[in-house]
């Protein structure tokens, strides 16, 4: 049973190889679907991209992939394409379709039938997990953003009470000492001001940079900015004042959410390490039972 489901699951993995592969001669974009750095992934990925365009599933998910198209979108910039989130969903689905495959070959070499099984689970697991990754980067990045975004605006509103003018008060605050780390944050409002010292309007490249971020907090900002920005001095620090109250609330409630999940993820450690004591301890005690 494992040899035909490996030959048969192969096969059809063959079979897609070459059609995408004629597809992409025909078509001209042969060599031009991934960057150099991504070749070794292709006999994966273009496969399962021409399988699941042929079988209409791409047109049965257009809601699903118009969710991750968001996300990505976010994590990407807005260089990412529709095209480019269906060969990241055909990756997915090829890494779980070769788990599966490895392991039907693996339980005919072995003669274990139980492997079959882990195959499929494997070929189920692998494309959620990968597509799920997703939505944690992206609420990762937004978290990130919220624990930054009370510092940004405090230093920002020192500066103007200093007498800096906006746009100069926005470049230092991009300056991060102590850390080379990128961030965000930081990174988004560097293009923003890249953007205005390049001709751009300040309206414009504030409401990119809104966009780019994603964030309702980040939203809010921009708009007070937006909104105070040609009145200037006193009123603009006192705008920014009030929704930083607002900010540093939710950066309590986001530092105390990651508190908690790293308790959690501390939990299964615990019970680990408690099972192997009593193992340890218990061991004995059964052994001279026995004897």
């Amino acid at each position: 049973m494992a040899i035909i489901a490996g030959l048969l699951l192969t096969a059809v993995w063959g079979a897609a190889a070459v059609l995408s592969g004629r597809n992409e001669a025909r078509s001209g974009s042969k060599g031009m679907a991934f960057p150099k750095d991504a070749r070794e992934i292709q006999f994966i990925t273009m496969p399962f991209r021409f399988l699941l365009d042929r079988s209409g599933m791409f047109d049965r998910m257009q809601s699903f992939l118009t969710s991750t198209h968001g996300k990505l979108l976010v994590l990407n910039g807005t260089a990412w394409s529709i095209e480019a989130t269906r060969r990241y969903a055909s990756s997915a689905v090829g890494l779980g379709y070769a788990a599966a495959v490895g392991a039907c070959w693996l339980s005919a070499l072995s003669s274990e039938p139980a492997l079959i099984y882990v195959g499929a689970l494997l070929g189920a697991a692998i494309p959620m997990a990968r597509l799920r990754d997703v939505t944690r980067k992206v609420e990762r990045r937004k978290q990130d953003i919220l624990l930054l975004l009370p510092d940004v605006l405090s230093k920002l509103m020192l500066l103007l009470g200093a007498g800096e003018t906006v746009q100069r008060a926005l470049n230092r605050c991009t300056e991060r000492k102590g850390s080379k780390a990128a961030h965000p944050l930081l990174d988004e409002l560097r293009r923003a001001n890249e953007a205005v010292r390049n001709g751009e309007s300040f309206a414009a490249a504030m409401e990119g940079f809104s966009r780019r971020c994603a964030v309702q907090e980040v939203s809010l900002f921009t708009t007070t900015m937006l909104l105070n920005y040609r009145r200037g001095g006193d009123k603009l620090v006192l705008s920014l004042r009030e929704l930083t109250y607002t900010l540093w609330e939710k950066r309590k409630a986001v530092a105390r959410s990651r508190g908690e999940e790293a308790s959690s993820k501390l939990v299964f450690p615990l019970v680990g390490i408690f099972v192997v004591l009593m193992i340890l301890v218990a061991s004995p005690a059964m052994l001279m039972m026995a004897w």
